[in-house]
C-alpha cells in the first residue's frame, strides 16, 4: 500500500451509509427491558434538622446536600463507570422505529387527576393487575407516568409546593405524594410481566427552587455552575428591584433587564417570553433576595427562567458541568434504579443561550446548536443503557429534524396536533394536508412521532413553524398567497373563535400559547353545544372522538391517549378550582379527577385535591363489558394498526382530495404489495368524494380492514369513489394486483 498523500488523500475514510444500529445490532428485544441496573438500590440518609436555616449553620448546608439532586447523581453515577454493561447497547443513532415496534401505543397519565382505591397512592393504583390486563385488552403498550418525583422548592426546612404541576423537580426522590420508590417498582414489574414499558421524565432544563438552587445562592461549592445565574456586585443591587416580604426574589421589568445587559451581567431579552403576564413575568430574568453564603457573605443573584420564576434554567455549559452530571444522574436513577424503559426529556428545546452579536437583537435562546448536542448526550445515554427517549419540542419543524438526527428518538406531534383540531373546527382539512406534506418534505418522519390527544397542557396553537421560523415565507392557502405569519394568525384565530366565547364559555384561552379543553369539549363546541349540561346525545362526540382517534392511530408512530380520553372528560366549572386559576393558569379546568377503573365511586375529588369531572363514557371495565363503548371501538382500530403493522409503514403521499371535509393518508405497509389507506370525514355531514393518488395501482382492490369486505377498485385514473357518513373514519387495505394480471 502506497504511504504518499496522494495515496492517502485518496483512501480517506468516507461515512458509511450503514446505519449500524440497524445492520449489526438487531431490532432491541420488544419491551426494552434494562440489563444495566445498579449493583445496589440508591440508598438514602437521613440528616437531623436543627438551628437556623442559614448558609452559616453547618447542619443546613448538610441537610440541603442530602437533598440535592446533584449530590445523588454523584453518587449514582459512581456505580456505572468501568462496568461493562455500559457498553453493550448502540447509542449513537437515535432509534425511532425500534421505539415503536417496544410500544407503540401510550397511556399518558396525570397523577394528580387520578381517582385511587381509598388511602391508595397513585404509583400503587398504576401497578394495578386489573388496569393492566384492562390496558392490555384495549391494546395499550406502556404508561408515561409524568413526572412524580419530588417538586417544587425549599424555604427554610420546609419544602414548598410546585407552581408548575410537578415539572419543577428538585430532587431525585419519589414525592410521597404519589407514593414510594417500592411501588415504583412494582409498577415497573408489573408492566414488565404484561409485556407493557414505563416511560419516566427528566426535565434537562430547569429546577424548582430545591436544594440544589439554595446551595447555588450560598455560593457552596460548584453549585451556582447548575445554573444560569450570575452574581450582581453589591455596588449595583440599588439598580435592582427590591423583593417584596414572603418572596425569594422578583421579576425584572425590561428597563432593569436592559440596564444589567450594558452592565455586562446577563445578555439581555430572549426571542420570546413564555407565560408572559404584566407585573408577574415581563422578563425571563429574576434577581434574590440577599443570601448569606457559606461564607458569611451576602450576595443577590440574577438567573434565567425560561418559565415561571420557580423553575431556574439548567446551565449546560457551565465550566463544572454540575447542570450536565445532575441531569444525566437524575435520568440513571430512574432507567437503572427504578426500572423505567424510557425517559420524556421535558422543555429540552431551551438548553442553550448565547448573546446576540447584533446590536439590539434578542439572545439567541431556541434553537441553539448546544440544545442539539446536550440532547445527544442525554439520548445517548439512555441508550447506552437499553432505554430510549421521546421529546416535547415546540419549535419549528426544521428544529424537530435537526434534534432528532443525533438527540431523542422520538418527538411529540406539534406539527399537526393544532391541525387536526383545526380540521374538525372548521370541517376543512386544508391546513392539517399542509402540515402533513410540509413535515414530509422537511425530513420528519411521521414513524418517528408521538401522535397525542389530550395531555396535561393546554391545547397549545403550536404555530412556532409558521409564525416564527417561517413568518415570510409564502404559502397557497385558501385560495390566495399568505405568508407563514399571516397563515398562523388565521388558524389561531380559527380555533379560538370556533373553541371558545360566548358559545363555548367551558374552554378558556390559556395566555398565548393556547386553549384549555378537553378532547371531547372542544367536540362539543364543534358540534355547536353552548351548555355542557345540554349534552344528551353522547353517540356523536363519541364518534368525533373516535374520527380523531383514528387520525392519530392509523398513521406511522407511537399513538398515546390519556385518562380524559379514555372516560370522555369534560372540563370543570372554572369556580370549582377558582384557587389555582388565580395565577392565570386556566389548564386546571381540563385536569378533571377520573376514576379509570371504577375503584372509588364515592369520591368526589382525586386524592391530591382535584375535583372530580363528569365522564362521558364511564369506567373502563363498564365500557369493556358494553360493545358499542368508546374503548371497544378503539380496541378494535388498534387491533387493525397491530395486526397490519400500521405503526411502521411509510406514508408516501398525502393526496389531494375532493372534499374539502375529507383526508386520506396513503401508508405502505410492510408487504410491498400492500398499502393502507386512512380516509377520514372531518366534515359533521355525509360526503362522497374521490380518493385519488398517484400510488395507487390501477386494477387494485381496496377492501375494509375491520369487516375484510371489497368496497372497490382503483381505476386507470389511479382512483376510487367513496361515501362516508359524518365524523367517519375507515382503514382500507389495496391490495396490488398480481404480476401478469390483465391490470398490471
Amino acid at each position: 500500500m502506497s504511504d504518499t498523500p496522494e495515496a492517502q488523500e485518496e483512501q480517506a475514510h468516507e461515512p458509511s451509509e450503514i446505519t449500524y444500529v440497524e445492520h449489526f445490532h438487531p431490532a432491541r428485544p420488544r419491551s426494552l427491558r434494562h440489563r444495566a441496573r445498579v449493583k445496589l438500590p440508591f440508598a438514602r440518609h437521613s440528616v437531623a434538622q436543627d438551628g437556623p436555616a442559614t448558609g452559616e449553620n453547618p447542619a443546613y448546608v448538610s441537610w440541603l446536600i442530602n437533598q440535592s439532586m446533584l449530590s445523588d447523581a454523584n453518587e449514582i453515577s459512581r456505580q456505572f463507570s468501568g462496568q461493562g454493561s455500559m457498553w453493550q447497547n448502540p447509542f449513537a443513532n437515535p432509534g425511532p422505529r425500534q421505539a415503536v415496534e417496544t410500544a407503540s401505543v401510550w397511556f399518558t397519565a396525570y397523577p394528580l387527576s387520578l381517582i385511587t382505591r381509598p388511602g391508595e397512592s397513585f404509583l400503587a393504583a398504576m401497578a394495578d393487575d386489573a388496569m393492566w390486563e384492562a390496558f392490555s385488552t384495549i391494546g395499550i403498550e406502556a404508561v408515561h407516568t409524568g413526572p412524580v418525583k419530588r417538586a417544587g422548592g425549599i424555604s427554610g426546612w420546609q419544602y414548598t409546593p410546585s407552581v408548575d404541576g410537578h415539572f419543577d423537580r428538585i430532587s431525585t426522590q419519589i414525592d410521597p405524594a404519589f407514593g414510594t420508590e417500592a411501588e415504583f417498582r412494582t409498577m415497573c414489574g408489573a408492566a414488565t410481566w404484561w409485556g407493557g414499558t414505563i416511560i419516566d421524565d427528566v426535565v434537562p432544563g430547569h429546577t424548582g427552587k430545591g436544594a440544589d438552587f439554595r446551595l447555588a445562592e450560598m455560593k457552596y461549592a460548584d453549585y451556582p455552575g447548575i445554573y444560569h445565574m450570575v452574581e450582581i456586585d453589591q455596588d449595583d443591587w440599588s439598580a435592582l428591584p427590591e423583593v417584596p416580604p414572603g418572596k425569594d426574589s422578583v421579576n425584572i421589568d425590561a428597563a432593569c433587564e436592559e440596564w444589567l445587559d450594558k452592565a455586562g451581567y446577563i445578555i439581555g431579552p430572549l426571542q420570546r417570553v413564555i407565560f408572559y403576564a404584566e407585573g408577574v413575568k415581563e422578563t425571563n430574568w429574576s434577581v434574590t433576595r440577599p443570601v448569606v453564603g457559606i461564607d458569611g457573605v451576602e450576595r443577590r443573584w440574577v438567573y434565567l427562567h425560561y418559565f415561571k420564576d420557580g423553575q431556574p434554567s439548567i446551565n449546560w455549559l457551565d465550566p463544572s458541568f454540575a447542570g450536565m452530571r445532575m441531569v444525566i444522574g437524575d435520568a440513571l436513577h430512574s432507567l437503572a434504579d427504578l426500572g423505567s424503559g424510557a425517559l420524556r426529556l421535558d422543555a429540552n428545546g431551551f438548553l442553550g443561550v448565547e448573546k446576540s452579536a447584533a446590536e439590539g437583537n434578542p439572545a439567541w435562546s431556541e434553537g441553539h446548536p448546544l440544545s442539539e448536542a446536550a440532547n445527544h448526550l442525554i439520548a445517548s445515554m439512555v441508550r447506552k443503557v437499553g432505554g430510549f427517549t421521546f421529546q416535547e419540542l415546540n419549535l419549528t419543524i426544521d428544529d424537530i429534524r435537526i434534534t432528532s438526527e443525533a438527540g431523542a428518538d422520538l418527538s411529540y406531534d406539534f406539527i399537526n396536533r393544532p391541525a387536526y383540531h383545526h380540521a374538525l373546527a372548521t370541517a376543512d382539512t386544508e391546513f392539517l394536508r399542509l402540515t402533513l406534506r410540509t413535515s414530509l418534505e422537511l425530513g420528519v418522519d411521521p414513524a418517528s412521532l408521538v401522535h397525542a390527544m389530550q395531555n396535561h397542557d393546554e391545547l397549545t396553537y403550536e404555530l412556532v413553524h409558521w409564525s416564527t421560523g417561517h413568518q415570510h415565507d409564502v404559502y397557497t392557502y385558501k385560495g390566495a398567497e399568505i405568508t407563514g405569519g399571516e397563515l398562523g394568525d388565521s388558524v389561531r384565530r380559527d380555533l379560538c373563535e370556533h373553541l371558545t366565547g360566548p358559545n363555548a364559555p367551558y374552554n378558556l384561552v390559556f395566555t398565548t400559547n393556547g386553549i384549555a379543553c378537553t378532547t371531547a369539549t372542544v367536540i362539543a363546541a364543534t358540534l355547536g353545544i353552548a351548555d355542557l349540561d345540554e349534552i344528551d346525545d353522547i353517540d356523536r362526540i363519541r364518534r368525533a372522538h373516535l374520527l380523531l382517534a383514528m387520525f392519530n392511530a392509523l398513521q406511522p408512530g407511537v399513538f398515546a391517549l390519556s385518562g380524559w380520553d379514555l372516560c370522555g372528560m369534560l372540563t370543570l366549572p372554572p369556580e370549582e378550582v377558582g384557587d389555582l386559576l388565580d395565577t392565570g393558569d386556566t389548564r386546571w379546568i381540563h385536569r378533571a379527577a377520573h376514576d379509570l377503573m371504577g375503584v372509588n365511586p364515592k369520591a368526589t375529588k382525586s386524592a391530591a385535591g382535584m375535583p372530580r369531572g363528569r365522564s362521558l363514557y364511564g369506567t373502563i371495565p363498564d365500557q369493556l363489558a358494553d360493545e358499542a363503548s368508546f374503548l371497544r371501538q378503539l380496541q378494535a382500530i388498534l387491533k387493525v394498526r397491530s395486526h397490519y403493522r400500521i405503526a411502521v409503514s411509510r406514508q408516501v403521499d398525502v393526496p389531494d382530495v375532493s372534499h374539502k371535509g375529507m383526508l386520506v393518508l396513503v401508508h405502505q405497509l410492510d408487504d410491498p404489495a400492500q398499502l393502507q389507506l386512512t380516509v377520514l370525514n372531518f366534515a359533521n355531514e355525509p360526503i362522497a368524494g374521490t380518493v385519488h393518488s398517484v400510488e395507487l395501482p390501477p386494477g387494485a382492490q381496496v377492501s375494509d380492514m375491520f369487516t375484510g369486505e371489497v368496497i372497490a377498485a382503483v381505476d386507470d385514473l389511479r382512483s376510487f369513489t367513496l361515501e362516508l357518513e359524518e365524523h367517519q373514519g375507515m382503514s382500507l387495505l389495496v391490495q396490488r394486483p398480481a404480476e401478469g394480471s390483465a391490470q398490471a
